[in-house]
């Protein structure tokens, strides 16, 4: 029998309940497009954390709205004193599945264990034809030629960039199922978790909450969950251009990309992303963590199948994204933390 991960884990369908908008109130069952009660701030480039709550409030409810389906999400703005205030809360406590959002959780896991000395980013590990997943996500199963070795650095890479899911199996190498759930509680996350299998170094990527995933970047760009150089490289990582751009990034420059650090995950009909997005100078504004899945609009079928950016999740990601961007343009914050990204260089060889 084939069952998917949400029946194994028995879910079912979430229920509906009520959603809070920035100022204004929404349900999570409402499913018709909806009037626009401030169409003046489509073109306001937000000069304060109130306006731009409220323009990526009125953003979010008429895109997800447009595209239907089950939205389970939170987005937070930054105050100028850096107090992070919500603008998005909808279903932010129900439990969802994660898919490839909790590889970033995973991989807080691996450098957790760099930073308490237990592994280093150069540690080598075998890549043999057993362990190489043979889907059409990610790299290793590229490779065609194994055994072979790669760094743990380069299994975060493949894990966050391309999201490979063989690079889950190598971090299971070296963080076990029980142990990567052992430190995301430790850590105050336990709706955070991966589901174990019989094999321990193997699991399905498991359940969230919106909240969690928020709170766990949070404290991410805060310093509060990883050294400064296992932060500072999460975050490199996730920037990376070569990292997920078609939902939130999708109309963003090369450059205006650098400053979103972002993953996205999908399976069946859920489609997910989860993120930040910083100033110029590098301080973190707003962070957003979105989950839905159910009927969205148009072809039930062909929606199934669309992990792409014209699926009707992602193009409303992508309306919200350059929204998202746009309200960080004269906004800023006195965190006492920054985390600068460095321009786009192309190179041509030699």
């Amino acid at each position: 029998m084939n069952i998917t991960r949400r029946f194994a884990l028995g879910l079912g369908s979430v229920a509906a309940a009520s959603a809070v908008l920035g100022t204004s109130a929404a349900t999570a069952s409402a499913q018709a497009d909806e009037v626009d009660t401030e169409p003046e701030l489509e073109s306001v480039i937000p000069g304060t954390a109130e306006v731009a709550r409220r323009k990526v409030a009125r953003k979010y409810r008429l895109e997800t709205r447009k595209a239907r389906g089950t939205w389970s999400s939170y987005i937070g703005v930054a105050d100028p004193n850096g107090t992070v205030r919500s603008a998005v809360e909808e279903n932010a406590d129900a439990v969802v599945e994660a898919y490839s959002v909790n590889k970033i959780a995973v991989a807080v896991t691996v450098l957790d264990k760099v930073d308490r000395g237990l592994l280093t980013l150069d540690q080598r590990i075998e890549v043999t034809a057993d362990i190489v997943i043979q889907d059409t996500d990610g790299i290793f199963g590229l490779d065609g030629a194994y055994p072979s070795s790669v760094t743990i650095g380069h299994a975060l890479a493949a894990l966050l960039t391309v999201s490979d899911n063989t690079a889950v199996r190598l971090c299971g190498l070296v963080v076990p199922a029980a142990e990567i759930n052992e430190i995301l509680r430790s850590k105050g996350f336990v709706h955070t978790q991966v589901v174990p299998v019989a094999n321990p170094n193997r699991y399905y990527l498991g359940t969230t909450t919106p909240r969690e995933t928020f709170t766990l970047l949070q404290k991410l760009v805060k310093g509060e969950l990883l050294s400064e150089a296992s932060t500072a490289h999460l975050l490199t990582v996730l920037r990376s251009l070569t990292a997920f751009t078609d939902g939130i990034r999708l109309e963003l420059s090369s450059n205006e990309r650098l400053q979103v650090a972002t993953k996205a995950g999908w399976f069946d009909d859920g489609r997910n992303e989860a993120g930040v997005v910083f100033d110029k100078t590098g301080k973190p504004i707003i962070t957003y963590a979105l989950f839905a899945s159910g009927a969205f609009r148009g072809d039930a079928a062909e929606n199934l199948e669309n992990y792409g950016a014209t699926h009707p999740a992602l193009r409303a990601r992508t309306a919200i994204g350059r929204t998202l961007f746009d309200s960080v343009l004269r906004i800023t914050s006195s965190t006492p933390r920054s985390w600068r990204s460095q321009g786009y260089r192309p190179w041509k060889g030699a």
